[in-house]
C-alpha cells in the first residue's frame, strides 16, 4: 500500500509517500510548499533519493498551497495513493486517540481550533481538499498530543476552578508525533531507550518534554502550543497577570482585544520580538556575531529558558539519563545546543565541542551522540520524523 502523508504548518505544507512494509513504512516521495502567505512561496517535490531545487509558486493560503501539493500527486508517474495521513496539532477534549476522518470528526476539529489557532484551522482547510481529490481511499488523523497521555495528572492539572477542567482544559502538550519517532527510532536501531529522557524539539516551535521508560510524564506547552519555553514568534509561559495588562492596553470591544492579543501572542513574541527580525536563527545569529546586542539577547533568553526547563526536568526525574535535540534548530544549529548546555556541568552534562560541531542531520547514522567521554548524561541528536511516524499510524490503523 502507498501512504500519501500531509503536515501542515502555520506557513508550510510538507507531504510524503511511504510504501506499507512489515517493518517501517519506505519513503518514496517527499515535497513541500513553504513561504505560505508570502511573497516568496516555493514547492519541491521529487523522490526521496533524488533531491531537486524549489521553485516559485503563489500560494497565499493552505488551499492554494494544498492544490499545487494535490496536483503534482496526480502525475502518471505517481503511484497510486491508497490511504491518507494527516498531522493535526490539537484534537479538542473529545478526542482521546489517532482516528478515522469522518463528516463528525472534521466537526470536532473545527471545534478544536480554538485550542491551536495557529495550527489547527490550515490543518482542516487541506483535510477539506483532499478529501474531495482522494474521496475513495480512507482518511486518517494523527495528533500531536496523543503521546502526552501518559503524563499523571498531578502534571497535566491547572490550579483553575473545576467548571473549567470540566471544559477539558488542561495540560495538552505538542510536538507528541515527533517525540514518539525519536523513541521509536531508537527502538528500531536497538539502542536502550533511556530511562530518564529529556526531548527538546527545537525549531519555529519549541518544546520539551521528559519521558520516563520512553513514556511522556511532563511538557512544557499546555492547554494551547503557545505556552512552555521561548519560541521563534511566540513567547512561552507568561505571567497571567501580563495577559490582563496587555488586554487592557487593547482598544476596541472584547472580541477585537481577544483576537489581537491572539495575534500578538502567536505571531509577534519571542526570539523575533527580541531581535527585531524575522523569525530565523540563523540571521539572529549572523546579526549577534555582529555584535547587535538585541539579536544576542534574544539568544541568551531562548537558550536560557530551555536550560532552566531541563534542569527542573532533571530534578523532577532525579537526574537525566539522556538529553536529545531534535526539531529544525536542534538539528541544524550546534552553536543552540552549545548555548543551551552551558552551565549545566554541575547536572553532569558535558557536551564534545567537535562531536556537536561535526554533527549533521543528514548523517547515515540515524542518532549521533554528542557528549564528551566524561559526561554522565548523553547528548543525542535524531531527526524528527513525524511523517514516518504518522505513516507507521497509518499501518497499525488500518491493520486493525
Amino acid at each position: 500500500m502507498n501512504l500519501l502523508v500531509l503536515n501542515s504548518g502555520s506557513s508550510s505544507v510538507k507531504c510524503s509517500i511511504f510504501a506499507s512494509n512489515q517493518d517501517s513504512p519506505h519513503s518514496l516521495y517527499e515535497g513541500e510548499v513553504s513561504g505560505i502567505g508570502s511573497d516568496h512561496a516555493s514547492f519541491t517535490f521529487h523522490p526521496s533519493d533524488a533531491k531537486r531545487p524549489s521553485s516559485a509558486v503563489q500560494a497565499h493560503d493552505p488551499a492554494e498551497a494544498i492544490a499545487i501539493v494535490l496536483d503534482a500527486l496526480s502525475q502518471s508517474s505517481i503511484p497510486r495513493i491508497d490511504a491518507v495521513g494527516y498531522r493535526v496539532v490539537h484534537p479538542g477534549p473529545r478526542i482521546r486517540d489517532h482516528v478515522r476522518i469522518d463528516d463528525h470528526i472534521l466537526q470536532e476539529l473545527d471545534d478544536a481550533a480554538r485550542f491551536a489557532p495557529l495550527h489547527d484551522p490550515s490543518a482542516t482547510a487541506i483535510i477539506r481538499e483532499t478529501r474531495k481529490r482522494f474521496a475513495d481511499v480512507p482518511h486518517f488523523a494523527c495528533f500531536d498530543t496523543i503521546f502526552h497521555q501518559t503524563m499523571p495528572e498531578v502534571a497535566f492539572t491547572y490550579a483553575i476552578p473545576p467548571v473549567y477542567r470540566e471544559q477539558g482544559v488542561h495540560r495538552y502538550g505538542a510536538h507528541g508525533l515527533s517525540c514518539e519517532s525519536v523513541v521509536e527510532q531508537m527502538r528500531l536501531t536497538q539502542i536502550p531507550v533511556p530511562r530518564r529522557l529529556a526531548i527538546a524539539h527545537l525549531g519555529s516551535g519549541c518544546s520539551v518534554t521528559a519521558l520516563l521508560d520512553g513514556k511522556s510524564v511532563d511538557t512544557t506547552m499546555g492547554l494551547t502550543p503557545t505556552g512552555g519555553v521561548v519560541m521563534g514568534t511566540r513567547p512561552g509561559d507568561l505571567d497571567p497577570g501580563l495577559i490582563l495588562y496587555l488586554l487592557r492596553q487593547m482598544d476596541g470591544d472584547r472580541g477585537r482585544a481577544s483576537n489581537s492579543l491572539e495575534q500578538l501572542l502567536n505571531h509577534c513574541c519571542g526570539i523575533a520580538a527580541l531581535s527585531g527580525l524575522a523569525n530565523d536563527m540563523r540571521e539572529t545569529r549572523k546579526a549577534a556575531s555582529n555584535g547587535d546586542g538585541d539579536a544576542g539577547l534574544a539568544i541568551a533568553v531562548f537558550a536560557r529558558s530551555i536550560r532552566k526547563t531541563l534542569g527542573g526536568f532533571s530534578w523532577l526525574m532525579g537526574g537525566l539519563d539522556a538529553i536529545v535535540f531534535t526539531g529544525g534548530i536542534g538539528e541544524h544549529d550546534p552553536h543552540t545546543r552549545a548555548d543551551i548546555l552551558n552551565h549545566l556541568q554541575p547536572l553532569g552534562i558535558h557536551l564534545d565541542a567537535t562531536l556537536n560541531v561535526a554533527a549533521n542531520s543528514s548523517s547515515k547514522e540515524p542518532i549521533q551522540r554528542l557528549s564528551a567521554s566524561e559526561s554522565k548524561v548523553e547528548i543525542l541528536l535524531v531527526p524528527a520524523k513525524e511523517d514516518w511516524m504518522i505513516a507507521i499510524h497509518l499501518q497499525r490503523m488500518l491493520r486493525a
